[in-house]
C-alpha cells in the first residue's frame, strides 16, 4: 500500500520524547532537559476538588471559554500581577495549556501561506504550530545576548505577515526582554496592523530584581494576544490549564477553534486551577526561591566552562543556553552526553539554531543535590568530549 503523506511530514518531531527515549535506554541518566518544575501544586488545588464532585452537572460540557469563577479569578490575577485590565475591548479564554492558546491564535488570525515572525532561538512548539497551520515562520535573529532587535523585526515584515511572537522570560535562553523593546514590538504591530503574540508562561520566574513586563498592559489591546500557563509556576504540567487574553474581535474565531479541538477545557482541571490561584504568596516565593538557589549552583558550575562554552546572562525562566565551541553536531553531542556521562540536555537545532553547537540546560525539575550532580556530569562530559 502506498504510504500516505500529509502536511505533518514538514513538521519537526517533538524533541522531548526523542531525548526521553535515549534517557530510557541509559538508566541512571539525570535529565537537564524537560522544562518542568520539581514541586507539586499547592494544597489548595486538592482542597477545591470536592467542589467539582459536589455538582452533578459538572459532568456535562461547560462554556468553551472557561467556567465563570475561574474567569473572575484570572481577571483579578491579571489586574494585580500583570497590570492587564479585562474590559470591553478584551477577554479571557481558558485553554488546555498555553501551547493550545498559541495554536488557537495562529488558526484564528491566519490563512495558509501567511507569515509569522519568530525570534531565534525560538520555542520549537511555536514553529511546529505555524507549520501545522500551513503558514511560514520568518526567523529574525536576536542579538549576541539573545535580546530582541526591533529594527530587524520591522524589516522582516511583508504583506503576508500576521504576527510577531515574543517569549519573555524566554524559552530556551532564559533572558528577560526589556520593557522598551517590548513596547517597540507593540508599536510595530500597531503601525502595521498585525498581532503581537506574547508568550508569558514563565512570568513568575525572574531573578536578581528583574521584573516581568506584560505587553498587554501597555494600553490598547487591539493587537496584543497574551498567553499564560499554570504548568510552570503552579506545578500544573499534567493538569493542562493555560489561558489567553485576546482582543474581543477575535473571540468568535477563537471559540470556533477551541470548540472544534477541545469543546471546553477539562472542568475538573479548572476547579483545580481555581484552587491553585488561592495559594498563599509564600507558595510561589518559597518554590521559586529554591529554584533560584539551584540556578546559582548551575551558573557557578557552568562558569568553569569559560573558553569551552559561551554562557549568556539570563535572569528568567529556568534555562541557560550554551554555545559550545565545537564543530560537533548538537544532537550527536547530546547522545554522547547521555550514553557516556548519563546527563541529558536539549540540542539547539530544535530551537532553530544551526549555525553552531548549542545546548539548552534546564534546571527547574531538580532538587538541589540532584541538580548539583547533574551539572557536574554535564561539565565533566563537555570537558571530556569536546576537549578530546
Amino acid at each position: 500500500m502506498e504510504s500516505l503523506t500529509s502536511r505533518m511530514q514538514g513538521v519537526q518531531s517533538p524533541i522531548i520524547p526523542v531525548v526521553g527515549e535515549l534517557i530510557k535506554n541509559s538508566p541512571g541518566t539525570i535529565s537537564l532537559g524537560q522544562g518542568v518544575v520539581h514541586y507539586n501544586p499547592p494544597p489548595e488545588t486538592i482542597e477545591f476538588l470536592p467542589k467539582f464532585f459536589a455538582e452533578p452537572a459538572n459532568n456535562l460540557y461547560k462554556s468553551v471559554e472557561g467556567i465563570p469563577p475561574l474567569l473572575t479569578a484570572l481577571a483579578g490575577k491579571l489586574q494585580a500581577f500583570n497590570g492587564i485590565e479585562i474590559n470591553g475591548e478584551n477577554c479571557i479564554v481558558v485553554t488546555a495549556g498555553s501551547n493550545m492558546g498559541f495554536m488557537n491564535a495562529i488558526l484564528a488570525i491566519t490563512n495558509p501561506g501567511d507569515e509569522i515572525i519568530l525570534n531565534t532561538p525560538y520555542y520549537f512548539n511555536h514553529e511546529m504550530a505555524i507549520a501545522i497551520a500551513g503558514c511560514r515562520p520568518v526567523l529574525v535573529a536576536t542579538d549576541e545576548n539573545y535580546q530582541l532587535r526591533p529594527e530587524a523585526i520591522a524589516q522582516a515584515i511583508t504583506p503576508k505577515t500576521r504576527a510577531i511572537v515574543t517569549i519573555s522570560p524566554n524559552n530556551p535562553t532564559g533572558v528577560v526582554y526589556s520593557e522598551a523593546a517590548l513596547r517597540q514590538v507593540n508599536q510595530i504591530c500597531d503601525t502595521n496592523g498585525i498581532y503581537h503574540i506574547s508568550d508569558e508562561a514563565y512570568q513568575h520566574f525572574t531573578y536578581n530584581g528583574v521584573k516581568h513586563v506584560s505587553p498587554g498592559a501597555f494600553g490598547s489591546s487591539k493587537y496584543t494576544i497574551s498567553l499564560f500557563s499554570l504548568s510552570k509556576a503552579y506545578g500544573f504540567a499534567s493538569w493542562r490549564i493555560g489561558y489567553m487574553v485576546i482582543p474581543k474581535h477575535l473571540f468568535v474565531a477563537i471559540k470556533k477553534v477551541q470548540d472544534t479541538i477541545l469543546i471546553c477545557p477539562p472542568v475538573i482541571s479548572q476547579y483545580a486551577a481555581l484552587g491553585a490561584l488561592q495559594a498563599k504568596e509564600e507558595y510561589l516565593q518559597s518554590n521559586i526561591g529554591a529554584i533560584s538557589q539551584v540556578r546559582q549552583l548551575v551558573l557557578d558550575s557552568l562558569n568553569r566552562l569559560q573558553g569551552l562554552c559561551s554562557i549568556t546572562p539570563a535572569n528568567g525562566a529556568f534555562y541557560f543556553f550554551l554555545k559550545v565551541n565545537t564543530q560537533m553536531d548538537a544532537f550527536e553531542l547530546v547522545k554522547r552526553l547521555i550514553q557516556e556521562h548519563k546527563v541529558a540536555v536539549i540540542p539547539g537545532t530544535t530551537f532553530g539554531m544551526d549555525d553552531g553547537c548549542y545546548l539548552r540546560v534546564a534546571y527547574g525539575a531538580l532538587q538541589k543535590e540532584t541538580a548539583k550532580e547533574g551539572i557536574e556530569r554535564l561539565v565533566q562530559g563537555l570537558e571530556t568530549i569536546v576537549r578530546n
